[in-house]
């Protein structure tokens, strides 16, 4: 799985990352998520232990709550497809909310 991270990402090598994943990986288990789907969304997507918890994740998932997830959705939504931490939400999140809001209703996108 370590292979996996390396190829994936290898600028992963040019971060600290004592002092960047411990602070990712524990506010992704505050969200709820176990160590299994912790550890699956670090190997899909390795760059997700680069971002920031301010500028990247935690408006990521603030994002997710208002569109209507729980804390359940929002880390099965992670953990399935981690790449959409790294998504703008003014360039890419939101306006694709708003096409998808012109044919279906909230309840319908959420599930």
């Amino acid at each position: 799985e370590v292979r996996k991270a390396v190829v994936r990402c290898p600028m992963i090598f040019n971060v600290d990352l004592e002092t960047i994943s411990k602070p990712v990986a524990l506010w992704l288990k505050d969200l709820g998520m176990d160590g299994a789907q912790v550890k699956k969304s670090i190997v899909t997507f390795p760059s997700l232990i680069m971002y920031t918890l301010e500028g990247n994740l935690q408006p990521t998932v603030k994002w997710l709550k208002e569109l209507g997830m729980d804390g359940s959705q929002v880390a099965k939504t992670i953990t399935t497809f981690p790449a959409l931490m790294g998504y703008s939400l003014e360039k890419n999140l939101t306006p694709k909310l708003g096409t998808l809001r012109t044919h279906m209703s909230d309840k319908q996108i959420v599930g």
